[in-house]
């Protein structure tokens, strides 16, 4: 097949869609298909094997680090030249938009898959008045699409509620050669705390993910604050535009911040931690539960959409309803999950095994092969399956 996708978000930007994308082209080339990617300037000419073409953007207002990307010239005669088979937009937005008008004009199929809840962060964010309008005309881009593929059963929920059509769940996968509890390193943890303390008598907690207060992240400082600090140790990795003020909140107490963690060090941080601190509510998979899983963490979590798909409470993990409680309450609860999996040792290694046990249940091929099954659909291409049947 001759794919061309079209996308608001690339590489080198480092979040859950960028990731996946970069996955879908490794996939596309190891199984012989031919690959076109439209989106942001990237610095990229090529990767694995698809060309890359980039344009530039304007920020968007409430969420800095996406952007109102515009359709150049170029990407339409380039589209044209490459002649996909089908053509693939990757959270539409604005230069999702121009690739509809494309692909009608072109006579490709086209679909579509969802990855970022924008009408929840305008809400986060104090646009509320955008929440709507942005879920209006969401909806009627992925309209014009044969599917649109969404991570996880939860969102798919969400967006039917809110009046979308064909949907399928696209997952994700996890590496589960690379993200492993074998990657564990003493030396990681002694680094992370101060020389008096013991790197096997300290519980660490793990946060992986965009430092951004629309991640729920100050459930996560209040419930901190309140532990007891001889018995646990806060590691944030990652970065974004609440670093600073969340670094300031945090100076008086037991805390690391790594920066921006990849490949094998990301890897040795998941393993070398006891649990996983995820208090986002505004996931649509949550591709760094899955990695921790994986790396044999327990996950303290709320129960909300992408992370209830992926964490079984009391098995995998702790899962807090909030739904009806203040902010107080919620502080007060989530504490109470992150200080029982510090203190009970046993259930962190009985939700550890059975973390890892979930993880392995979802590969990354898999995932994958349920996209291009879809894409063969849309074209008219017989699967595997239905030539077997056949």
């Amino acid at each position: 097949m001759r794919v061309a996708i079209i996308t608001e978000n690339f590489l080198p930007k480092l979040d859950g869609v960028t990731r996946t994308l970069a996955r879908l082209l490794e996939h596309l080339q190891a199984n012989g298909h031919q690959a076109l990617l439209l989106g942001p300037e990237s610095g990229m000419k090529e990767y694995a094997g698809a060309e890359v073409l980039g344009t530039a953007g304007v920020p968007l207002p409430f969420y800095p680090e996406l952007r109102f990307n515009f359709f150049r010239p170029l990407f339409f005669r380039r589209l044209a030249e490459f002649d996909p088979d089908i053509i693939h937009l990757v959270d539409p937005v604005v230069l999702g938009a121009t690739g509809v008008a494309a692909a009608h004009f072109l006579k490709k199929p086209l679909v579509s898959s969802y990855h970022t809840n924008l009408a929840a962060y305008c809400e986060y964010f104090g646009f509320s008045q955008l929440a709507q309008p942005t879920w209006q005309y969401s909806r009627f881009l992925h309209s014009q699409c044969a599917l649109t593929f969404c991570p996880s059963p939860s969102t798919a929920a969400i967006l039917r509620a809110q009046g979308f059509e064909n949907l399928r769940v696209w997952p994700r996968g996890a590496d589960t050669t690379q993200f492993q509890p074998e990657e564990r390193s003493q030396a990681r943890r002694a680094e992370w705390l101060s020389k008096r303390e013991q790197p096997e008598h300290k519980v660490i907690l793990l946060y992986v993910g965009r430092v951004s207060w629309e991640k729920n992240l100050r459930l996560l400082v209040r419930a901190y604050r309140a532990m007891d600090h001889e018995q646990c140790h806060l590691v944030i990795v990652g970065g974004g535009p609440a670093l600073d003020e969340m670094q300031q909140e945090l100076r008086d107490i037991p805390v690391t911040f790594t920066g921006y963690l990849r490949g094998a060090e990301l890897a040795e941080a998941y393993a070398s931690a006891d649990v996983f601190a995820f208090p986002s509510i505004t996931e649509t998979f949550g591709q760094v539960v899955l990695e921790a899983m994986a790396s044999g963490l327990p996950v303290a979590g709320l129960l909300a959409e992408g992370v209830c798909d992926l964490v079984t409470d009391e098995k995998t993990g702790l899962l807090l309803d909030t739904r009806h409680l203040n902010e107080e309450q919620q502080t007060v609860a989530y504490r109470h999950n992150l200080t029982r999996l510090v203190q009970q040792r046993q259930t962190r290694a009985r939700m550890s095994q059975a973390a890892q046990a979930e993880a392995h249940q979802r590969g990354w091929h898999e995932a994958m092969e349920l996209l291009l099954n879809g894409y063969r659909e849309v074209i008219g291409i017989p699967t595997m399956r239905e030539l077997l049947v056949a």
